[in-house]
């Protein structure tokens, strides 16, 4: 009876214990543009949902991604690091990469030996999902299921339809909707609800135990699929102006169903909320836009670095907060698993930090004073609000932050010294790394580059987008 009893209180307590680790969801976005949400002030599109999260928890005026693009931003968040560091400097499109480099096709994924987030939460107790976009590798090694997640539904591969397949002649395996693994199941509704239920379905699975959701969402990434009733929301807006304001509503739909899920169980309080985005817009494919910031997707203005960026923990963390120093995606690894009761000193050569002393005032400093982006012979280095962009095919450009986030006042001519000092530091962090698992085609090089100039000042993004509308 004694050792009955013993057992019961030993299971009591650590049921009890486990409760008390705060659940986890991350809430993130496709390609959206920074302006493109009500709390980034937007007057056009609609997200109530999102614009009640900014009110209830913190909102990070300088909330950045690792890199400018899809893979490579998703294997830095997932990591907690880096990704050049293992060689993931490109995107991982097979069709877009050089036939020399070292891996193609599915061999092309994150390293088997990069621990990922839910590896390190599975160790304290955490049971984890991922649904929607994936992104991180098509073979069977780099599958979700294999990199600590324990369910998986959604795509593997960059890109697909939002809408479900009939049948799939022509489609190729990392387009299709799987569940888990291998069994392949395409969605009976608009992907980007179908993403949300999934998710409430693993919470309601799992409420009395800790959990875990990356809910990647391909909305608002190309092609561009919105359904009838979310286009009539917004009469006034023509072409893919009003696709992505369509598109960018069902997202703010799906994210308030799960929010909604926390509330009715019971478990809001308890839970870190984060949303975010994986690189800049890419205006001229999804007229997404990124005002007040200069450039898009793919290029290094802060247009395709800086992103919408939300924390929410009512246990933790002040509502209707605005937090101004620089954090990163690449600090979701750490915070959650500091969050959780792990000791950050386990975390394997990370460069992401606990975010939550800094918030709350318990750290004053920055998170960061140094932040490093790098593409090939492009490059950034920022140090403390000094931002210095290296390019192939012109002389580098030096902006102060602090007075021209719109990055209009070149000042590398009035600084010489420090841009000198800032190219070494940029250049003994380019030693530390790696070189690249596969490398991209140079052809696309320029297209990055002509983005680039096409969105280089808010003025000629306005101008682009009057001329697009009054075309369509």
């Amino acid at each position: 009876m004694k050792k009955i009893i013993t057992i019961i209180c030993l299971a009591i307590t650590v049921t009890s214990c486990a409760q008390k680790k705060p659940n986890i969801i991350f809430l993130f976005s496709d390609d959206a543009g920074y302006q493109d949400f009500g709390f980034q002030g937007s007057k056009v599109m609609i997200t109530p949902n999102l614009d009640k999260l900014a009110k209830e928890g913190v909102k990070f005026t300088q909330g950045y991604v690792t890199d400018a693009t899809c893979g490579p931003s998703r294997a830095g968040l997932i990591t907690g690091k880096y990704q050049q560091k293992f060689g993931y400097q490109e995107i991982n499109v097979p069709n877009y990469m050089s036939p020399n480099s070292k891996f193609l096709g599915d061999d092309m994924g994150l390293p088997v030996d990069q621990k990922t987030i839910a590896d390190y939460l599975k160790t304290i107790g955490y049971k984890s999902a991922v649904y929607g976009k994936w992104h991180l590798g098509n073979a069977d090694r780099f599958h979700p299921l294999k990199r600590g997640f324990d369910e998986f539904y959604g795509f593997r591969g960059g890109a697909r339809s939002y809408f479900p397949y009939s049948n799939f002649n022509g489609v190729h395996h990392d387009n299709k909707m799987e569940r888990n693994f291998e069994i392949f199941e395409e969605p009976k509704k608009y992907a980007t609800d179908a993403f949300a239920d999934e998710a409430i379905s693993f919470i309601e699975k799992n409420k009395n135990n800790p959990f875990f959701i990356y809910l990647a969402f391909n909305a608002v990434h190309t092609p561009m699929h919105a359904t009838k009733e979310d286009l009539a929301k917004f009469p006034n807006l023509k072409g893919k102006r009003q696709q992505v304001a369509a598109m960018t509503f069902a997202l703010d739909r799906a994210c308030g169903k799960v929010l909604d899920k926390l509330k009715e169980l019971g478990l809001d309080e308890n839970t870190i909320i984060v949303f975010s985005n994986d690189n800049g817009g890419p205006t001229d494919k999804n007229a997404s836009l990124n005002l007040p910031l200069s450039g898009t997707k793919s290029n290094h203005l802060e247009g395709g670095l800086r992103v919408p960026f939300l924390m929410k923990w009512p246990k933790k963390l002040k509502a209707g907060k605005v937090y101004d120093y620089p954090v990163s995606t690449m600090d979701l690894l750490p915070t959650f698993f500091a969050a959780g009761g792990g000791d950050v000193k386990d975390l394997e050569e990370i460069d992401g930090v606990n975010i939550v002393p800094f918030v709350n005032g318990a750290n004053k400093a920055r998170p960061h004073k140094e932040l490093y982006w790098k593409k090939e012979a492009r490059a950034v280095y920022r140090e403390n609000d000094w931002k210095l962009i290296r390019f192939a095919d012109r002389p580098a450009e030096l902006y102060d932050l602090t007075k021209d986030i719109t990055e209009q006042n070149n000042l590398a001519s009035q600084e010489p010294e420090r841009v000198k000092m800032m190219f070494k530091k940029l250049f003994a962090w380019e030693l530390t790394q790696e070189r690249p698992l596969w490398m991209l085609q140079q052809r696309f090089e320029k297209y990055d580059i002509d983005r680039m100039d096409r969105y280089r000042t808010p003025e000629l993004v306005k101008k682009e987008m009057e001329q697009y509308d009054k075309s369509k």
